[in-house]
C-alpha cells in the first residue's frame, strides 16, 4: 500500500492515480491511498507531489500517541542499522510547529545513539519539507536516506517512508532547456502534460502493427510538450498542427529531447487541420490541448465571450467528428478544452461539453471524483483548461 501527496488540484491529482492504478481511495483532502505493491516512479506522475510506501497506521489522530508509535517503531527497526542515517520528517494536517515535530525526531535520534546507531536530522522550516529539500537531501533515494510522511486521516494518522518526491526543478528545465518556445500559443505545463497522458489510461500497443510501442496522437501539438513528455514516459508519438512553424519548432524540440536524454522511441510530424486531417494508423490514444481562444487578462464582456465561446465551439466540435471516425471503438481521448471564470469564479463551459454523444465520443467514469468537470487553472486565470476524459463510441 501506498500513499500519494496530491497536487494543487486534488481532484485532478486522484483522477490521474485511478487510470494509472485502479484501486485509489480518498485517505485526507489531500491524500490518497493506492492499493499497488508495483514499483512506482513519482517522476512520471504530474499530480502527485510526494508518494510513500504506507509502513505504520496509527489508531489515532493525536501528535503525543502519534509521535510515540513512529519512535518505538523506527528506535526497534534502525537498532540494527549499518550506517548514518539521515532522516527528514513531514506532517500534514496537524497543528504542529515545526519545532514540535522535531523534538520527536530528537528523542528518537537519543535512542539511536544510546545503541550506537547515528541519525542526522533535517531541519525543519516547516512542518512539512519542501519537494527541492528532499531532493538536496536526497531522501526516498536509498536506506539510510529516509523522509516519514505523517498524515492525519479523520481518524487514524498514517506513517509512510517517501520513495521520492516531484523534481519540479527536472521539469523546469526540460522545458526551460529546449530550443523552441512560443509564449504567444501558450505553454502546456509539462506536469499537465503527464497527468493528461496517464488520464488516457495504460496504454497497449497494436498487435497487429510494426510498432513496438503504443502511439499517441496530439492533433493540436504546437511547439511539442506533450509530445515529449509522452516519449519519456516510453511511448511513440504522431503530432499535426495547422501551422509549419509549430511542426518546425516540436521537429527542433524532439530532436533536442532524443539527443538529450537518449530516448530509442519513433515520432512523427506533419502539418494539418484537425478538422479535417486523415491521420495514419495505429494510434493508441489521443491527448491533446486543443484550440483555447484568445487569453484574457480579466474576464471579457458578455457579447466578446459569446464570440469567442462559439468559435471554439465550431473548431474543436469539428475536430472531433473528424476523429470520432478515424478511431477505433474503446480508444481513449483526452481534451483540454477552454472554459472562462467570471470575477466570481464561476465558469462559462463550452455547450459541446453536454453533448458529447453527439460528436460519437461517451465520458470515462471514475470511481473517486466526477469526470465531468476536471478542470486545471491558476487562481489569476481567465481561461481555464477543462480536462474532457473520453473513449470513442
Amino acid at each position: 500500500m501506498h500513499i500519494a501527496l496530491l497536487g494543487r488540484q486534488p481532484e485532478l491529482s486522484i483522477a490521474e492515480l485511478e487510470r494509472v492504478f485502479t484501486k485509489v481511495s480518498w485517505f485526507s483532502p489531500q491524500t490518497a491511498l493506492i492499493d499497488t505493491d508495483e514499483a512506482i516512479d513519482i517522476q512520471k506522475l504530474g499530480g502527485s507531489q510526494k508518494i510513500g510506501r504506507v509502513i505504520l497506521e496509527v489508531d489515532s489522530t493525536e501528535w503525543r500517541h502519534v509521535s510515540g508509535a513512529l519512535v518505538k517503531h523506527y528506535a526497534k527497526i534502525w537498532s540494527v542499522a549499518a550506517g548514518k542515517i539521515t532522516l527528514g520528517l513531514s506532517a500534514y494536517d496537524f497543528k504542529l510547529s515545526p519545532r514540535e515535530l522535531q523534538k520527536s525526531g530528537l528523542i528518537l535520534k537519543s535512542k539511536l545513539k544510546s545503541g550506537g546507531v547515528s541519525l542526522r536530522l533535517v531541519p525543519n522550516q516547516e512542518v512539512a519539507l519542501s519537494t527541492a529539500t528532499s531532493h538536496h537531501n536526497k531522501l526516498g533515494l536509498s536506506d539510510n536516506k529516509v523522509e516519514l510522511l505523517i498524515i492525519r486521516g479523520k481518524n487514524s494518522t498514517i506513517i509512510a517512508e517517501s520513495i521520492g518526491a516531484q523534481n519540479i526543478t527536472a521539469l523546469a528545465a526540460r522545458d526551460q532547456g529546449r530550443p523552441r518556445r512560443d509564449a504567444f500559443v501558450g505553454m502546456l505545463p509539462p506536469k499537465l502534460a503527464q497527468i493528461m497522458i496517464n488520464l488516457a489510461g495504460p496504454l497497449a500497443a497494436d498487435p497487429t502493427q510494426d510498432l513496438a510501442q503504443p502511439r499517441v496522437l496530439d492533433p493540436f501539438c504546437g511547439t511539442g510538450v506533450l509530445l515529449q513528455e509522452a516519449m519519456l514516459m516510453g511511448y511513440d508519438v504522431y503530432g499535426t498542427d495547422l501551422s509549419e512553424k509549430m511542426i518546425r519548432y516540436s521537429r527542433e524540440n524532439l530532436n533536442w529531447l532524443q539527443d538529450k536524454y537518449q530516448l530509442t522511441g519513433h515520432w512523427y510530424l506533419h502539418e494539418g487541420d484537425a478538422t479535417d486531417t486523415k491521420w495514419q494508423q495505429p494510434i493508441a490514444a489521443v491527448v491533446t490541448e486543443t484550440y483555447l481562444g484568445q487569453p484574457f487578462s480579466a474576464p471579457p464582456s458578455s457579447a466578446k465571450l459569446t464570440e469567442v465561446r462559439g468559435n471554439c465551439n465550431h473548431i474543436i466540435g469539428g475536430f472531433l467528428k473528424n476523429l470520432s471516425k478515424q478511431l477505433k471503438p474503446g480508444t481513449p481521448v483526452v481534451l483540454a478544452v477552454p472554459a472562462w471564470k467570471d470575477k466570481s469564479d464561476n465558469f462559462t463551459h463550452l455547450p459541446l461539453t453536454t453533448k458529447i454523444e453527439d460528436y460519437g465520443f461517451k465520458r470515462m467514469t471514475l470511481t473517486t471524483v466526477d469526470a465531468d468537470r476536471l478542470m486545471y487553472f491558476r487562481p489569476d486565470q481567465v481561461v481555464a483548461r477543462e480536462l474532457l476524459l473520453l473513449t470513442v463510441k
